[in-house]
């Protein structure tokens, strides 16, 4: 079950590191061509939401990597899943109907709170 582990959390966390980063380092106009959803969230909240996503990705990776509280990837897999969830809830009602990556994500993240588990 680790093997599993880093098959899903290492992408899923490579995600989320990206997506975090650029939250945090761009500007909204640079991001409005990926992320329609921008303009609507004031940015300290984007910027907050970037943060969280970067630490989501470290509290996937690093904890099982050091042997260190290692059920905080427990936690960080549960918080992506709650993140995915306030994503999706913030596009329906912009009107974006494209939720392929959206599901995509919130699934591999729930698999990874499962196979936090055995860890």
């Amino acid at each position: 079950m680790n093997t599993a582990y880093w098959i899903l959390a290492g992408p899923l966390a490579l995600f989320y590191l990206y997506a975090g980063t650029l939250k945090v380092i761009r500007t909204r106009d640079q991001l409005r061509p990926m992320m329609a959803w921008v303009d609507r969230v004031p940015l300290p909240a984007l910027r907050a939401l970037g943060t969280v996503e970067v630490l989501g990705a470290v509290g996937l990776v690093l904890p099982p990597l050091t042997g260190i509280a290692v059920p905080l990837s427990f936690a960080a897999a549960v918080g992506l899943v709650l993140l995915q969830a306030g994503a999706i809830a913030v596009q329906l009602t912009g009107g974006d109907r494209r939720m392929a990556l959206n599901a995509g994500l919130i699934a591999t993240a729930a698999v990874t709170v499962w196979l936090a588990t055995g860890l």
